[in-house]
C-alpha cells in the first residue's frame, strides 16, 4: 500500500494503479474503519468514484492537471464543499449544505483531487482535542485509547489511519499542528493570509488559517503550491513580494541555519519524554550543519491567557448569526421570539457555549477595555519578542504540545487543563507567522488492554511532535528545514 501523495503520484504517472483503484480501496478502508474511529461526518463515495473516473480519463488522454490529480483527500468540515453537507462538527449545522465552494477546497478539485470525505471536527473547530464534536469523539488510529488532538480530529485521524493521502485542515490555535504531533503527521500552520479563508466557518477571524495535514513535508509542499495565493474574495490574502515554490523550497540547503531555542518553552511540568525528544533534535540539526542557539521570548506567559480572551470575544461575534433565522438549526414550535431563539439555539454543544459566554463577556460594556483590548496591546508585545529573536535567528524550534496523547475523556470535564495544551501552539496565530509540526521521536507506554491502534495491534509507543517557526512569509525555511530532517532521519 502507497503511503504517501508523493508515492500515489508517481504510481499514477507510471501507470502502476488507477486513480479508480486507489479510490475504491481507500473508500472500502474508510467505511470500515470510521466505525471505530469517527473521523468522517461524511464519505463521499459517489462523488469520489465519478472524480477519480475522470482523473482516469484524463490520465489516458494525456491531460493530467497537477501532481495531485487523481489523488484520495479528506477536507475538514468546517471549509464549505457546494453540494455536499459541512457541519462543522455542531448539531447546529446538522443539515447544511452549501451553496458554493471555499477557495481552497475548489482550488484541489480543479487539480484533480479526490474527495473521500468530510472530517468530523470539534464543533465549529472549538477545541484541541477532538473530543467535542455533536457527531462524537475521534479516535487515534495510533492508539484509540487516545485522543488524536483538535480541532482537526478527523483529518489527522484519517490521513494517518490511510484513509486520505492529505486533509485540509484549520489553524487558529494549533489546530492543525497539535493534531499532528499527537498522531505522528506532518502539519503546516501557514502565515495568515496566505491561503484564502474564502468559504471558511469562522472561528476567530483575525486567526484562523486553513493548512494541510500529510505524511511528510513533501506532500505539503506540492498541496500548498496549488491552493496559495491572492483571492479577490478574501481582502485578508495578500501577494508576498517575494512568492516561491514549495516543492522547490524543500530542497534548498539547511547547513548555515540559525536555530533558537526559546527557554521559556522548556518548562517545568511538561513531558521529560517531550524535552528531550526536541533537544536531541537539536542536536540533530547541528550535525546538519545548522547552528543552535539559546533565545529568549519574555512575553510567552501571556500569551495563553491573551489567546483565551482575543478568541472567545471574536468568537462571540461570529456566533451571533447562528440564531434560527439567518443560519441554523430551527425550532417551529416555539411560541415567541425569545422562546424560539432559546430552543434553536439549545442544540449547540456545551464548548460551544462556554466560549460564547466567555467572550461575550469580555467584549461587555465596562470589561472591553478591561480584557479585549488589553490582550491586543499584549498580543502586538508577544509578536516584538519575536520580531526581536528573528534579528538573531532564522527559525525557532520548539515541543509543539507539552505532553503526549492523552486519554479519551480525561481532561474533557476539566476545561483550564484541556486550554494548557495549547500553551506552544498559540503564538503563531497571535503574530500571524508560519508553523510546522512534524515527529521528533516517540515515548514508550507500557500498554493496557484497550491501548491498540485502529487495526488491533498492540500500541507501545506515542508520537512526539516538535515545530518550527519562521518569519512572515518564510515558510521555504520550514519546508527545507523539514524535509531535510525527515530524509535524514526516516526514522521519526
Amino acid at each position: 500500500m502507497y503511503k504517501t501523495l508523493k508515492q500515489v503520484s508517481d504510481a499514477l504517472s507510471n501507470g502502476k494503479v488507477t486513480s479508480s483503484e486507489i479510490t475504491n480501496n481507500i473508500i472500502q478502508l474508510s467505511e470500515k474503519y470510521n466505525q471505530e474511529l469517527n473521523c468522517f461526518t461524511t464519505i463521499t463515495k459517489e462523488k469520489a468514484q465519478e472524480l477519480s473516473n475522470e482523473s482516469d480519463k484524463r490520465r489516458k488522454e494525456n491531460k493530467v492537471s497537477s501532481p495531485i490529480d487523481g489523488i484520495p483527500m479528506s477536507i475538514k468540515d468546517v471549509i464549505s464543499t457546494k453540494g455536499i453537507r459541512t457541519t462543522a462538527g455542531s448539531k447546529m449545522l446538522e443539515n447544511y449544505v452549501p451553496e458554493y465552494s471555499a477557495t481552497v477546497y475548489q482550488k484541489l478539485i480543479d487539480n484533480g483531487g479526490i474527495l473521500i470525505g468530510k472530517n468530523n471536527c470539534d464543533p465549529f473547530a472549538f477545541g484541541g482535542s477532538g473530543e467535542n464534536s455533536g457527531y462524537g469523539p475521534t479516535k487515534n488510529p495510533v492508539c484509540i485509547s487516545k485522543v488524536p488532538g483538535g480541532s482537526s480530529s478527523g483529518s489527522a485521524s484519517s490521513v494517518k489511519a490511510g484513509l486520505s493521502l492529505f486533509s485540509i485542515g484549520t489553524d487558529t490555535g494549533g489546530s492543525i499542528r497539535q493534531p499532528a504531533s499527537l498522531t505522528g503527521l506532518s502539519g503546516l500552520k501557514l502565515t495568515y493570509g496566505r491561503n484564502s479563508r474564502y468559504g471558511l466557518i469562522a472561528m476567530a477571524s483575525s486567526l484562523d488559517t486553513p493548512g494541510i495535514l500529510a505524511n511528510t513535508v513533501e506532500d505539503i509542499a506540492i498541496v500548498e503550491d496549488l491552493i496559495k495565493g491572492f483571492d479577490p474574495k478574501d481582502s485578508t490574502t495578500k501577494k508576498p513580494e517575494n512568492d516561491y515554490s514549495f516543492v522547490e523550497a524543500i530542497s534548498k540547503d539547511i547547513k548555515g541555519l540559525k536555530i533558537g531555542l526559546p527557554k521559556e518553552y522548556f518548562i517545568d511540568g511538561m513531558d521529560i519524554d517531550v524535552k528531550n525528544a526536541v533537544l536531541e533534535a537539536a542536536k540533530k540539526y547541528e550535525k546538519l550543519g545548522c547552528t543552535i542557539e539559546e533565545v529568549s521570548l519574555p512575553h510567552t506567559e501571556y500569551a495563553l491567557p491573551v489567546y483565551y480572551l482575543i478568541v472567545p470575544s471574536e468568537i462571540s461575534s461570529n456566533m451571533g448569526r447562528y440564531d434560527g433565522f439567518r443560519y441554523g438549526n430551527s425550532d417551529e414550535n416555539s411560541k415567541d421570539i425569545n422562546e424560539y431563539i432559546k430552543n434553536s439555539r439549545a442544540v449547540l454543544e456545551d464548548e460551544v457555549k462556554r466560549r460564547i459566554i466567555i467572550g461575550t463577556f469580555a467584549l461587555s460594556k465596562g470589561y472591553s477595555d478591561q480584557y479585549y483590548k488589553k490582550a491586543m496591546q499584549v498580543r502586538s508585545l508577544i509578536k516584538k519578542d519575536f520580531d526581536e529573536v528573528y534579528k538573531k535567528v532564522d527559525v525557532i524550534l520548539t515541543p509543539t504540545s507539552p505532553t503526549v496523547a492523552w486519554d479519551i475523556g480525561e481532561k474533557v470535564n476539566d476545561p483550564l487543563k484541556m486550554y494548557l495544551a495549547d500553551i506552544f501552539t498559540v503564538t503563531a496565530n497571535l503574530t500571524g507567522m508560519p508553523g510546522l509540526s512534524i515527529n521528533a521521536g516517540y515515548k514508550a507506554i507500557t500498554p493496557r488492554k484497550q491501548d491498540v491502534d485502529f487495526e488491533g495491534k498492540v500500541c507501545s509507543k506515542l508520537p512526539i511532535g516538535m515545530q518550527l517557526f519562521a518569519p512572515m512569509w518564510r515558510e521555504d525555511l520550514l519546508m527545507s528545514l523539514g524535509h531535510t530532517f525527515q530524509k535524514a532521519y526516516p526514522e521519526t
